[in-house]
């Protein structure tokens, strides 16, 4: 056993304790699957990375993330943390203000641009796509929203590396009023395979943010996820594909979190080809060393 770097952040956060915490283990050389997936249990955090040398040409580092029980191929706050990690640690240097980042989704392609804690940091999500469903799961979806007010557009399960299912409610106050039946999500999310569900609204004009988002996992170990870059970038894929950006435009920003203590913001482009970006701040809360 040796001793070796470790982080933990605050993502999509201005300032500490606004975000969604993540531990960042900086050179995973010589840890295993086994060892990785134990360690992200014992952080009991909604996910842990694992900093390796790239493998394919062109990727500037490559990542590997765990949630308390899974590994996943891609996540969002994760894919941002670790790229501050790994700018802060001098493992790597933007090339034009760009980065590439190598996981089990491919590689992606991230920008940056500040230094410090004002860095802003985005990643070019994997293209989100409705899942076709072999089973039924009407009724666990109707258990899930309950009498829950619903939005404009359809329910869907967009999967982007992990597969979320996405729901609009009336507005941001159904949002943020919303109490979730936790037995009733995990019941849909393991029957239809996905990770979470995310509930979005929009909000008035005249705030700094145009949706309010929650997402909760609970199968995962996770009852609500404080701030999720993933679900964030699918709720943006499946707005996109129902014709309903321009109503909100192709770059917003969101609020998640404030339901359990945090502020978090995340900044949501969609670009000419229908790619969603996610991006934001991340701050170092906590820097040692690593016995494991």
């Amino acid at each position: 056993m040796r001793r070796r770097e470790f982080l933990q952040l605050d993502v999509f956060a201005d300032r500490p304790g606004a975000g969604n915490p993540l531990a960042v283990v900086l050179d995973a050389r010589d840890l295993d699957t086994e060892a990785m997936q134990a360690f992200a249990n014992w952080t009991n955090l909604s996910e842990t990375t694992f900093v390796l040398p790239p493998v394919e040409a062109g990727a500037s580092y490559r990542v590997r993330i765990f949630t308390p029980r899974q590994e996943l191929p891609f996540a969002g706050h994760p894919s941002i943390g670790t790229a501050h990690a790994v700018l802060e640690a001098g493992l790597a240097q933007p090339v034009d203000g760009q980065l590439v980042q190598e996981c089990a989704a491919g590689l992606l392609p991230m920008t940056v641009s500040g230094t410090g804690a004002g860095r802003r940091i985005a990643v070019r999500a994997p293209r989100g796509r409705p899942r076709p469903l072999r089973v039924p799961y009407e009724n666990a979806l109707s258990a899930a929203l309950a009498d829950l007010p619903r939005g404009e557009l359809a329910p869907a399960l967009v999967d982007n590396g992990p597969a979320w299912w996405v729901v609009e409610l009336a507005d941001a106050a159904a949002v943020r009023a919303m109490v979730p039946d936790l037995a009733a999500i995990a019941a849909l999310t393991g029957l239809t395979g996905a990770v979470g569900l995310a509930v979005f609204g929009r909000t008035p004009a005249g705030h700094d943010h145009a949706l309010a988002v929650r997402a909760f996992c609970p199968a995962d170990g996770i009852p609500e996820d404080p701030v999720t870059g993933s679900a964030n970038a699918a709720i943006a894929a499946w707005i996109h594909d129902s014709g309903a950006l321009p109503a909100i435009g192709s770059r917003y920003r969101v609020s998640q979190g404030r339901e359990i203590g945090r502020d978090g913001r995340i900044e949501v482009s969609v670009d000419k080809d229908g790619e969603a970006w996610i991006g934001g701040q991340t701050q170092t809360v906590i820097r040692g060393t690593l016995d494991w």
